[in-house]
C-alpha cells in the first residue's frame, strides 16, 4: 500500500479537512522561484506565503487552520517545505514588498486586493520538511490548481530522503535549462559547469532557430551562460539585434581538459555545420 501524506497529519492527530495543500510554482520572475526563495532564504519564503490573492471566490480556497506548504523543485518534483497554522489578518498594506519580484505585492499596477496572514510554523511535520516529496498529479489542470484540500487530494508520497539534498546534476546530454534560472541551479551543478568548458546550444522558444557557441575562457559553460543571463545577448552581434529570449541552454560536446583554444573553436565549427546554424540558426561567423 502506498503511503500518503494524509497519514502522516492523522498520525499527528490533524483532520485533512483542516488543511489546505499549497504547491508554489511561478515563472513571473525570471531566474528566481519559489524553491529558491525557501532554499536561500526561508524567513523570505514564509512572507512571501503570508501574501494571498483576497479577491472575491479566491479568498475562500485559503480558508483552513493549516496550509501545508510545497515548493516545486529544478526538475519538477514536489517538495514539503512545512506545515503552517495560519491566521487571515485583513487586507495587505500598500507598501508591502514581494520578496520573490522586490516589487509592490501583485505587481506595480495591480488592483487586486491582497490578503495578509499570519503563518506561523508548527512543529508537526517540521522533520519532513525538505526531505518529503509528494506526487502533485500528472495532468495540466493538476498543475494549475496549485491550492487544493488535503481531504479531497490525499497525495501519494514519493520519496523522504534522510537530508535535504539538491538534485544531481543530471549529466551534460540530459542538461536543459533556461537561461533565467541560471542562476538559481543547485551550486554541485554551477561547479560543475564552471569547471568545463566545450560546445553549447541556445535555442530561442520564441522563433524556434538556435545559435552554436563555445565555452572557453574562465568560468568555463557557466561564466559564458551567465554573460548571456545578464544582456540576453552575450556580445554576440546577431543576438545582440533581436529582442530578448530566455533562450534554452544545452551542452552539445565537452572538451578535454587538455583541449586547447583553438581545438575548442574548431568543435564550435563542426557543430555548426552539422546544424546548418549559420543557414537556418542564428550564427553569422
Amino acid at each position: 500500500m502506498a503511503l500518503r501524506f494524509n497519514m502522516l497529519l492523522a498520525d499527528e492527530g490533524i483532520n485533512p479537512s483542516d488543511v489546505r495543500l499549497l504547491r508554489h510554482q511561478t515563472g513571473k520572475v525570471p531566474g528566481r522561484t519559489p524553491y529558491s526563495l525557501w532554499r536561500d532564504d526561508q524567513a523570505a519564503f514564509e512572507r512571501y506565503q503570508s501574501t494571498q490573492d483576497g479577491s472575491p471566490g479566491q479568498r475562500a480556497r485559503f480558508d483552513a487552520r493549516y496550509w501545508a506548504s510545497f515548493v516545486v523543485t529544478p526538475t519538477g518534483g514536489t517538495l514539503f517545505v512545512g506545515l503552517y497554522e495560519v491566521t487571515r489578518l485583513g487586507l495587505v498594506s500598500k507598501d508591502a514588498i514581494d520578496p520573490l519580484s522586490g516589487g509592490p505585492v501583485g505587481g506595480p499596477n495591480n488592483t487586486t486586493p491582497y490578503d495578509q496572514y499570519e503563518c506561523v510554523r508548527v512543529a508537526a511535520l517540521s522533520d519532513c520538511a525538505g526531505r518529503l516529496s509528494i506526487h502533485w498529479g500528472d495532468s495540466a489542470s493538476a498543475s494549475r490548481a496549485w491550492v487544493q484540500r488535503a481531504d479531497n487530494q490525499d497525495k501519494v508520497i514519493v520519496e523522504l530522503a534522510r537530508t535535504f539534498q539538491e538534485e544531481a546534476f543530471p549529466g551534460f546530454t540530459k542538461l536543459i535549462r533556461p537561461l533565467s534560472e541560471i542562476e538559481t541551479m543547485p551550486t554541485a551543478w554551477k561547479q560543475v559547469l564552471r569547471s568545463s568548458r566545450g560546445v553549447y546550444l541556445l535555442a530561442c522558444p520564441q522563433t524556434r532557430e538556435h545559435y552554436v557557441g563555445s565555452a572557453y575562457g574562465e568560468g568555463g559553460f557557466l561564466g559564458r551562460w551567465e554573460r548571456y543571463a545578464s544582456n540576453s545577448h552575450g556580445g554576440n552581434v546577431e543576438l545582440r539585434v533581436r529582442d530578448p529570449s530566455d533562450y534554452l541552454v544545452s551542452v552539445l560536446e565537452v572538451a578535454g581538459s587538455s583541449a586547447t583554444v583553438d581545438e575548442i573553436i574548431a568543435m564550435e565549427n563542426i557543430w555548426k555545420i552539422k546544424l546548418h546554424s549559420r543557414h537556418i540558426g542564428l550564427n553569422r561567423n
